[in-house]
């Protein structure tokens, strides 16, 4: 795999052509040539990759010889909301595809329901062949890794999400709804949380060498996760010019689970009182808060929420 960090991945093109607000310098102006909902299915065609091609041996070394016992243990908090969440977010598509409004819509919800399937199935190949947990299956993988998450991704997930998409798969007419789920999904769980994640997991792995395929399937989600939430700027720009209370539902989606979205980026086994310049993994937590702010204000410019 070429040497790259993560802040140079953003820079090829391939993460460029999903246009992404919070990769532009443009969406600092509110300027931003969002793609069609078309355009991304036909993006989606041209970026697949294959699980199955990455080869974790070097990896399995690394986890077990090169990263001590506290390292390892530290390192979970971040695998894990990485796995349980995509598990999570793949359930909750369903019935968010059925109420999109439209068909290109749907076409491209689609293509992101086998997209989180398949960043599973990554996430299990490396638990599974790096030898990082004990159970034997994808379900006890999945349970046996929760244990490593903290309180406010369960109320992200499972409760301000799960309450949304269940309200959806009942009445799918709910436009109200659907963007409210759409922000939350898009824009804080995968935007923000999500690929701040990444961001930071992968530089930092990059920087000590270590994980050298977690790093290249990983920065294939994140380009994937791009790509998502180019859809999700594109339909919450669209909804909110389109009718004032649907840009009045961001933005109570939003301070319901912005504080939320705080403490996910905290990690569990970080005491309440560590200052904000304490240095993890390559980045100070203030460093990561930065990162995560900066891009969902690019993306809300654009979608025309923010000054």
């Amino acid at each position: 795999m070429p040497e790259t960090t993560a802040q140079h991945a953003t820079e090829r093109a391939d993460f460029q052509a999903t246009s992404d607000p919070a990769l532009l310098e443009s969406a600092d102006r509110g300027e931003s040539q969002l793609l069609s909902y078309r355009e991304l299915y036909l993006l989606w065609e041209r970026q697949q990759w294959r699980t199955q091609d990455l080869d974790f041996s070097q990896d399995r070394i690394d986890w077990h010889e090169r990263i001590d016992a506290e390292e390892r243990e530290a390192r979970m908090y971040g695998l894990s909301s990485f796995f349980v969440g995509e598990q999570r977010v793949a359930e909750e598509l369903g019935p968010m595809m059925r109420a999109a409004p439209t068909e290109d819509m749907r076409i491209f919800l689609c293509t992101q329901i086998a997209d989180e399937a398949r960043h599973v199935a990554f996430f299990d190949r490396f638990y599974s062949e790096v030898g990082v947990l004990e159970a034997d299956t994808l379900t006890g993988r999945l349970q046996e890794t929760s244990a490593h998450l903290n309180p406010e991704f369960e109320e992200m997930f499972d409760e301000a999400l799960k309450r949304r998409v269940d309200r959806l798969a009942a009445k799918p007419e709910d436009l109200e709804t659907l963007v409210e789920a759409i922000t939350i999904y898009h824009m804080i769980i995968e935007g923000m949380l999500a690929l701040t994640g990444q961001h930071f997991i992968i530089e930092y792995n990059t920087e000590v060498g270590t994980l050298p395929a977690f790093v290249e399937g990983f920065l294939n989600v994140a380009r994937d996760e791009h790509r998502h939430v180019a859809f999700g700027a594109s339909f919450l720009r669209e909804m909110a010019q389109q009718d004032t209370r649907y840009g009045e539902a961001i933005q109570r989606s939003m301070a319901e689970v912005l504080p939320l979205a705080e403490g996910v980026l905290r990690p569990k086994w970080i005491p309440e009182d560590t200052p904000q310049d304490t240095e993890i993994f390559g980045a100070t937590l203030e460093e990561t808060r930065a990162f995560a702010a900066k891009a969902l204000e690019r993306r809300l410019k654009v979608i025309g929420l923010a000054a």
